[in-house]
């Protein structure tokens, strides 16, 4: 398989698939309890392999993926969905970990408004690097409005650049229109296909009465677990790769 990830390359490799497609897929998201059977870096991770699968067959390099700067007390499990307690005791910390104000005194807005001139920073440093196309995949649902919102205000000042920013599941809701879901069946057969060695649903309790703890979404206990992972990501991929080539043509290069 052809090398696409931008940190491992060396700089004639790199130039020679930037010329090709001046595409760079970036992965943004966090870490975030996704039960007891994922990885607590899902989120990134999906994303970043769904980039690596996208250069690697449609052309574009998948950068460094973004796992820091979200704000902590907004979109959290463990702060928004974590009302019993139950998350944090099962990863051996103190609730105040995560009650109001433990970031520092740092707003919920100054959290934000810091995130969006990270990723604007970003973007500065993709066109730097002569990219043309940058394709966003949002793995944490909550950042997509902070990527479009910075994405629009970055496309408005320099139209030269096409960005596109999305959650796995806006790719292909013409296929999936309820896609999209935390620790359940979607985000967890999308891991097992893309990871397998990441997750493991037989931590989860056998009896199917008992709901797995901060799981939403359909029970990833699922029968049709691996046929369904290896059907939604391969379409996702597909939608992703058409996509970045859309935005290609529209600015006139290929």
């Amino acid at each position: 398989m052809k090398k696409v990830r931008y940190e491992e390359m060396k700089p004639h490799e790199i130039v020679t698939a930037r010329k090709e497609k001046p595409i760079a897929y970036l992965a943004i998201g966090g870490i975030e309890w996704h039960g007891e059977h994922n990885p607590v870096g899902l989120d990134t991770v999906k994303a970043h392999e769904l980039c690596i699968r996208a250069a690697e067959k449609g052309g574009g390099l998948a950068m460094p993926p973004l796992f820091w700067g979200e704000s902590r007390e907004s979109g959290l499990l463990e702060f928004n969905h974590d009302q019993d307690g139950r998350v944090v005791a099962k990863m051996g910390l103190p609730k105040e970990n995560f009650a109001p104000g433990y970031m520092g005194g740092v707003t919920v807005e100054q959290e934000q408004a810091f995130y969006e001139q990270l990723l604007t920073h970003i973007y500065y440093q993709l066109k730097s690097l002569g990219f043309r196309v940058i394709f966003i995949i949002c793995g944490h649902y909550p950042l997509k409005t902070f990527a479009q919102r910075t994405a629009e205000q970055f496309m408005a000042k320099n139209p030269e650049i096409k960005i596109y920013a999305g959650i796995e599941a806006d790719p292909v809701r013409d296929i999936y229109p309820n896609g999209g879901d935390h620790a359940g069946k979607w985000e967890t057969s999308i891991m097992r296909t893309l990871r397998p060695e990441l997750v493991d649903v037989n931590l989860l309790p056998k009896d199917k009465n008992i709901p797995p703890i901060g799981v939403y979404g359909e029970d990833p206990r699922a029968e049709d677990l691996e046929e369904f992972g290896r059907k939604v990501t391969q379409d996702i991929i597909d939608k992703m790769v058409e996509k970045s080539h859309e935005m290609l043509k529209e600015l006139g290069i290929i």
